[in-house]
């Protein structure tokens, strides 16, 4: 596995949705935070990078934003949340978003026994969508204590 340990700040600051998932169900949560962001920002005309940004928190928290285009925004319904990172582990997944569970067990489970630990934030930004799902790309990164 290609694990790159960066020393470095990383930033982004975004607007989307946060949410709890019930009974645990990531997926489904993150996709109704999604449609319900990408609604707000479509009927508010709101111009944006365009890339979808799942954000994982402690005690079950989740959020799906996006970075917007200029600077920070005022009167929109869309929360604001700025991320930094300022050590964090990264993996480009290349391949089906189903197996991005899977993928990420496997660099937490080298990153253990690595002896490195992880905290909260984790995140998921999720590349330009192509119908090839083998050429999908989703950007995984990992808080670091």
């Amino acid at each position: 596995m290609d694990i790159s340990i960066i020393d470095k700040n990383f930033s982004l600051n975004l607007y989307g949705i946060s949410g709890t998932p019930i009974n645990r169900n990531w997926t489904e949560t993150g996709f109704k935070l999604m449609d319900e962001m990408w609604k707000q920002i479509k009927s508010g005309g709101l111009k944006h990078k365009g890339l979808n940004v799942w954000v994982y928190e402690e005690n079950n928290k989740m959020f799906a934003g996006v970075e917007m285009e200029g600077g920070p925004l005022t009167d929109i319904a869309l929360e604001p949340k700025n991320i930094n990172l300022p050590k964090y582990a990264y993996y480009k997944h290349i391949g089906p978003y189903k197996q991005i569970g899977s993928a990420g067990s496997k660099v937490l489970n080298e990153l253990e026994r690595r002896g490195i630990k992880t905290c909260w934030p984790y995140i998921e930004i999720y590349g330009h969508w192509t119908a090839d799902e083998t050429k999908l790309e989703t950007e995984l990164l990992w808080c670091l204590k």
